[in-house]
């Protein structure tokens, strides 16, 4: 092959080649930084407190109720947490944060408030943590490491929920599980009748809009739990993405268990 041919291939080839091992790089360090810091996280909160140190005075979170001693020192950190959420035998082991001012800023921040892709698993901004709402949607990236709301997956699989079927979800403030009732795929940013905007649901107006919710996730979950909710029930909805479709969303409903 002429030299004059061979040496921009060459040099081509070598620049794709250098680019994408630096996304490669970018990629693998990102994930190691964001993995060290939510385990420094969670060593705070199941760090048992030392008998021979005083503990610190409570926060006073509402009128009637302190901050949990696990919770105070990530609180001080950032006020912007709401609550701890953790899934068995997945990655899911979390700060939940929320923003009402900037309703979207803990998609692309981190519990630091620095920018990653990763962002932090967040309550949308029209709910009510400690009220609560009748219904809490918390989102979560479907991180390619597993990290995140990626675990939520697991639950398409029938065996995997028939094994957890409860969810841990603490406020700052009470030590709470939820039972599963329904998982779900759907898809968003379409008027098309098969998009379900569950996130529209957050408070119900009347018994029968509570109903008609709990019967449309049951109605599209992949299998049947055998678990339903009334009126006066406490839900979440934990969201992620689902890549099977465009803009395709994992949703995995639960309700307070009492």
């Amino acid at each position: 092959m002429n030299k004059k041919i061979l040496i921009p291939i060459l040099t081509a080839f070598i620049l794709v080649f250098a680019v994408s091992a630096g996304f490669i790089i970018k990629h693998y360090t990102e994930s190691a930084k964001q993995e060290a810091l939510y385990d420094s996280l969670a060593e705070i909160v199941e760090t048992e407190p030392d008998e021979n140190v005083e503990p610190a005075e409570p926060i006073q979170y509402t009128e009637t109720k302190t901050i949990l001693p696990e919770y105070t020192e990530l609180f001080t950190q950032n006020s912007d947490m709401v609550g701890w959420i953790t899934v068995e035998d997945t990655k899911i082991n979390y700060p939940v944060m929320q923003s009402k001012n900037e309703p979207n800023f803990y998609l692309k921040h981190g519990f630091d408030k620095a920018y990653t892709d990763y962002g932090c698993p967040y309550v949308q901004e029209n709910c009510d943590v400690q009220e609560p709402s009748d219904n809490l949607i918390i989102y979560g990236h479907h991180m390619n490491d597993g990290s995140m709301f990626a675990g939520l997956m697991k639950f398409t699989d029938k065996e995997f929920w028939e094994q957890h079927k409860r969810i841990s979800f603490n406020t700052l403030t009470d030590v709470q599980e939820y039972e599963v009732i329904a998982v779900f795929k759907t898809f968003v940013y379409s008027d098309s009748p098969d998009s379900f905007k569950y996130y529209h649901f957050v408070d119900a107006e009347n018994e029968d809009e509570f109903n008609a919710y709990v019967e449309k996730c049951r109605e599209l979950s992949l299998y049947d739990t055998g678990v339903s909710a009334e009126y006066g029930d406490k839900l979440i909805s934990l969201s992620t993405c689902e890549y099977s479709r465009a803009n395709g969303r994992l949703v995995v409903v639960a309700k307070l268990v009492k």
